[in-house]
């Protein structure tokens, strides 16, 4: 046996037992049913009206509980194995007057069996005698009993589906964990189940496939800051593989990438570095930018030393009032800051300023006398 088991063991997506269904027996379905067995007993007691009516109650119960089994395996094979042994129950144990209500029960199961109901997002692939007969919208539809079956049902929709690649190597051989989200949908419902066993999973593959190939050509830093562009390569390396198959890959969207501990601490030491590099850049820009300006402002107050005088005890006055707390200067300071010192100088000078006309004017007047009297 485990010579046998060894070849199939490398192989991961080994198909397992799955029940396939011909039809879709729903409420619609067993309402259809018990609509032709009450029909049956009817017409059962009015031919045979003084028949027991525990035999019309007895093979009542049989056929709704089959129909149980039949919601279970949907399958034409089923139905006939149930009407089958009907007819058995029916000429063998119970009574051979039950005939009537045996037909419309037979009739029943295969009718109810054929009635089909589809949502409006789905839609219905129709197989007659083993090939393709038609897509079928929403709404309700019948299938020829024994002859027509259902392949599958197709859900129309947007669908959502993520996958991951695990320890894929970037471009720069750095091990990396990314999650991806694929949104998708079905355009050609034939081509989906007719070109391709089983067109979810191959999506799947496929998109973990091409996240792979991505990844593999990506530098770590163009994952970590281009995801868009990304997800845009996936996409459409993607929806070209799928496009046969009757699937359009609409949008695929990185949700996460997952790097190593040990670099993970590397490039965050790195990011704070470089942090810290570009604050030493602005603020020695600030600082050349301040030099600048105390130049300017020296020149200023080198031609004028009482505003010298008057920006020095200003800035004690403001230092002391932010600072709400007592400043200790050199008693030297005082007689630099003499604030009577400063407004007298700067009195006298506004006088001599004011002097200079007057003086300017008695001069002239002198000047105009003397050349007068010569």
């Amino acid at each position: 046996m485990s010579q046998y088991q060894k070849p199939f063991d490398k192989i991961k997506n080994i198909k397992g037992f799955t029940i396939k269904k011909d039809f879709s027996f729903t409420a619609i379905s067993f309402f259809t049913l018990t609509l032709f067995m009450g029909i049956g007993a009817w017409v059962e007691l009015l031919i045979f009206p003084y028949f027991p009516f525990e035999g019309i109650v007895l093979l009542s119960i049989f056929v709704l509980a089959a129909a149980l089994v039949i919601m279970i395996l949907p399958l034409w094979l089923t139905v006939m194995s149930i009407i089958i042994i009907m007819w058995i129950m029916t000429l063998g144990y119970l009574s051979p007057y039950l005939f009537p209500l045996a037909i419309f029960a037979t009739v029943g199961l295969l009718i109810a069996s054929g009635v089909q109901l589809v949502q409006h997002w789905d839609k219905v692939i129709v197989l007659r005698m083993g090939k393709f007969k038609k897509v079928h919208g929403s709404g309700l539809m019948f299938l020829i009993p024994l002859v027509d079956r259902i392949a599958q049902f197709i859900d129309m929709r947007i669908r959502a589906t993520d996958f991951s690649a695990e320890k894929t190597l970037t471009r720069d051989t750095v091990p990396v964990h990314v999650d991806a989200l694929a949104f998708w949908m079905i355009w050609d419902a034939k081509k989906a189940i007719l070109e391709v066993e089983n067109y979810t999973e191959a999506v799947i593959l496929s998109a973990q496939t091409a996240l792979r190939d991505s990844i593999g050509k990506h530098k770590l830093s163009s994952l970590l800051s281009d995801r868009e562009e990304l997800g845009k390569a996936i996409q459409q390396s993607l929806d070209a593989k799928t496009n046969p198959w009757g699937v359009t890959i609409l949008s695929v969207e990185i949700t996460e990438i997952i790097i190593p501990k040990e670099l993970e601490d590397s490039l965050s030491k790195q990011a704070q570095a470089e942090r810290e590099k570009e604050s030493r850049i602005i603020l020695g820009a600030a600082e050349v930018e301040i030099a600048k300006k105390f130049t300017e402002a020296s020149k200023e107050y080198a031609n004028d030393p009482v505003a010298l005088q008057l920006r020095s005890m200003n800035m004690i006055y403001e230092g002391i009032r932010q600072n709400n707390s007592m400043m200790l200067l050199p008693a030297s300071i005082l007689d630099h800051m003499d604030i009577g010192a400063v407004l007298g100088t700067a009195a006298i000078q506004k006088t001599q300023e004011a002097n200079i006309p007057k003086k300017k004017n008695q001069s002239e007047a002198t000047s105009k006398t003397q050349r007068d009297e010569e």
